[in-house]
C-alpha cells in the first residue's frame, strides 16, 4: 500500500503557491509567423478589376483554339442585374414546383381518390373520384404505385408486431 501523503505527518497534501513568473513559451509571437504586409504605395486607387485582360496567359501546355476563340467571342457579360437575379429565382421556383407536382402525381396519385371518398356527394368529388380511378388504374398498369405499396406495406408490419405472448394487432381495413 503506497502513502501519496507527504512526510511531514499532518496528514494532508502539501500545496506549492502558484508559479508567478512563467518560464519562456514554446509558440512563437504571432506577428513574426505572419507573412509581411504589403506596403501602402502598391495600392492604386483608380484600378479595376474589370480592366484586366480576360485572355489566358500563355503556358506550357497546349490551349485548344476553339476554347482561346470562344473567350475571345464570347466574353462573360456583366453581372446581373436584381430583376435579372428576381428572374432567375422565379423560374428555379416554378421548375421546382413542376418537378414536384409531377412527382406527386405520379407517386401518390391515391390521394385524391382518398379524398374524394370523404367528401359529401356532389358534381366535384365525383368528378375527382372518376378521374382519379382512371389514373390510379393506368399507373398500376405501369407499375408506378408499387414503391407506395411496399412502403404501406413496411408500416403496416412494424405496426401490427407484437411481442412474444402479446395479443394480435387488430384487423384492418382494406385502405387503399
Amino acid at each position: 500500500m503506497t502513502d501519496d501523503r507527504d512526510k511531514t505527518g499532518q496528514g494532508g497534501f502539501r500545496l506549492d503557491p502558484f508559479p508567478t513568473q512563467g518560464a519562456e513559451s514554446p509558440f512563437p509571437p504571432l506577428y513574426e509567423s505572419l507573412p509581411p504586409r504589403d506596403p501602402p504605395s502598391d495600392w492604386i486607387q483608380s484600378a479595376d478589376a474589370h480592366d484586366l485582360p480576360t485572355a489566358p496567359e500563355p503556358v506550357v501546355e497546349r490551349v485548344n483554339p476553339l476554347v482561346s476563340l470562344g473567350r475571345f467571342a464570347f466574353p462573360p457579360g456583366p453581372p446581373i442585374d436584381d430583376e435579372g437575379v428576381a428572374a432567375r429565382d422565379q423560374r428555379w421556383t416554378t421548375q421546382t414546383l413542376v418537378i414536384a407536382g409531377l412527382f406527386l402525381l405520379v407517386f401518390n396519385a391515391v390521394s385524391p381518390l382518398n379524398w374524394s371518398h370523404q367528401q359529401a356527394p356532389g358534381w366535384v368529388s365525383e368528378t375527382v373520384e372518376k378521374v382519379s380511378e382512371a389514373w390510379v388504374g393506368q399507373l398500376a398498369l405501369l407499375g408506378a404505385d408499387m414503391p407506395r405499396h411496399g412502403l404501406r406495406e413496411a408500416w403496416f408490419g412494424g405496426k401490427d408486431a407484437r411481442f412474444p405472448g402479446q395479443t394480435p394487432a387488430p384487423e384492418r381495413g382494406d385502405i387503399k
